[in-house]
């Protein structure tokens, strides 16, 4: 058994004898650099840039299918210089005193565009407005900025004097014949629709000073044709956009329902929001569309009538109200109530 067992070790002696030294270190040592220039070799086509088709249609950001090549949106818009920067940020702060000397240097130098606009659209004008900075708009129309729609944001924003100020500039440059400032811009890019002229966004707006000061100036909001008009603008205006023709009447009816616009405008207020009143329920019926649009105008003229009545102060004034007709005498006091104004509301179905 010992002898076996011996020759057993003999033999794996003169085995590990017959190899040579470090032979297995040597092995592993091979092994190892081919891992590595194996794993090197796929780094390298990792970082090799694949080749790419450009007519392939890519995933864009939002993950709509894209074209490699396409202008974004924020490629359009063209980019501010430096100086162009302080200009708008001076306007924003209300720096007037280095806006004004911005402005110089520009008509010296023209080494700003005065009319930039900031990446919201918003030029150096709009911002003294929505800042309601009437020192920095009078510096920017007396350095003859272009106003363009500025008008109407300031009577979205009501900014009374900025309106009075703009309107006064508007008469200067205007040249008849020829559109204002806000009707020249594209309809593509114009905040606001053709349609949309300053006595209608002041009456939207509600905004008895502005509606008076631009009535005063001759301004005027014509009644809109009916909604089965044949005429020839109708007909074209309903086939180009029929969407932009109906929403253009719905415009004009929320003007014509605005009771300041009433109030300063006719001289029957109560008569006009009755008659109103009864079109607008008409025309809640033949536009599905707009009908809770046209209901909710409705209501706000009940609500203005009613109102009127709340404004009596004696029963005096109350007789003369109810007994009011248009077409005859006076009322007097003493005489027959014949309730005249009471008659026309239940036949105009005026519930309130």
């Amino acid at each position: 058994m010992n002898c076996c067992m011996k020759s057993a070790g003999e033999d794996e002696e003169d085995a590990n004898e017959s190899s040579p030294p470090h032979s297995g270190a040597r092995r592993n040592t091979d092994t190892y650099i081919d891992i590595i220039k194996s794993e090197g070799a796929a780094m390298m086509c990792l970082l090799e840039k694949p080749l790419v088709d450009k007519k392939v249609k890519r995933h864009s950001i939002h993950g709509m299918m894209e074209e490699e090549n396409v202008i974004r949106p924020h490629q359009e818009i063209a980019q501010l210089s430096l100086e162009e920067k302080k200009f708008l940020l001076a306007v924003e702060r209300g720096d007037v005193a280095s806006t004004r000397r911005m402005l110089k240097k520009a008509e010296e130098t023209n080494y700003i565009n005065i009319n930039c606009v900031d990446p919201l659209g918003r030029s150096a004008l709009l911002m003294a407005i929505d800042n309601e900075n009437l020192e920095m708009v009078e510096l920017l129309i007396a350095h003859r900025v272009e106003t363009k729609d500025a008008l109407l944001h300031a009577i979205s924003e009501e900014f009374v004097e900025a309106v009075e100020v703009l309107l006064e500039h508007e008469e200067t440059i205007h040249k008849p014949g020829e559109p204002h400032s806000w009707e020249a811009l594209p309809p593509d890019t114009a905040t606001f629709t053709p349609d949309i002229t300053p006595l209608i966004l002041s009456a939207h707006r509600d905004n008895y000073e502005i509606i008076k000061i631009l009535l005063d100036r001759g301004a005027t909001l014509p009644m809109p044709h009916d909604v089965r008009c044949g005429c020839d603008e109708c007909v074209t205006s309903r086939m180009e956009d029929s969407l932009r023709h109906s929403r253009s009447r719905i415009n004009a009816y929320r003007a014509l329902a605005s009771p300041s616009l009433i109030a300063l405008s006719s001289k029957d207020p109560i008569l006009t929001a009755f008659e109103l009143s009864w079109e607008l329920r008409r025309l809640s019926f033949l536009e599905h569309e707009f009908k809770i649009e046209y209901q909710e105008l409705r209501r706000q003229c009940q609500d203005f009538a009613t109102a009127l009545l709340d404004h009596t102060r004696s029963s005096y004034e109350l007789e003369v109200l109810l007994n009011h007709d248009p077409t005859g005498p006076a009322f007097e006091h003493g005489e027959r109530m014949h309730l005249n104004r009471l008659k026309l509301a239940i036949k105009l179905r005026q519930k309130k």
